[in-house]
């Protein structure tokens, strides 16, 4: 974070209600330098509200099933 363009704006700004809010945190995300990271400190910790590494909720819970390893059966 300390890194983060997040530390220039208001928690509340990657904590929002609608879509719009959310596109603009996904427009402050897009130049950060740190996206990456943050995105998979939100995927480890199963972290569910809020953008984190430009992804919102939905788009973190389609990240985290695409990545689930088929159990293999036999």
């Amino acid at each position: 974070m300390q890194q983060g363009n997040c530390r220039l704006h208001p928690p509340a700004t990657f904590f929002p209600s609608d879509g719009v809010g959310v596109d603009r945190a996904r427009t402050i995300c897009a130049t950060c330098p740190v996206t990456e990271p943050c995105l998979e400190y939100a995927l480890d910790h199963r972290i569910e509200h809020g953008v984190w590494g430009g992804h919102s909720e939905r788009s973190r819970r389609r990240i985290l099933k695409s990545r689930r390893i088929p159990v293999a059966v036999g």
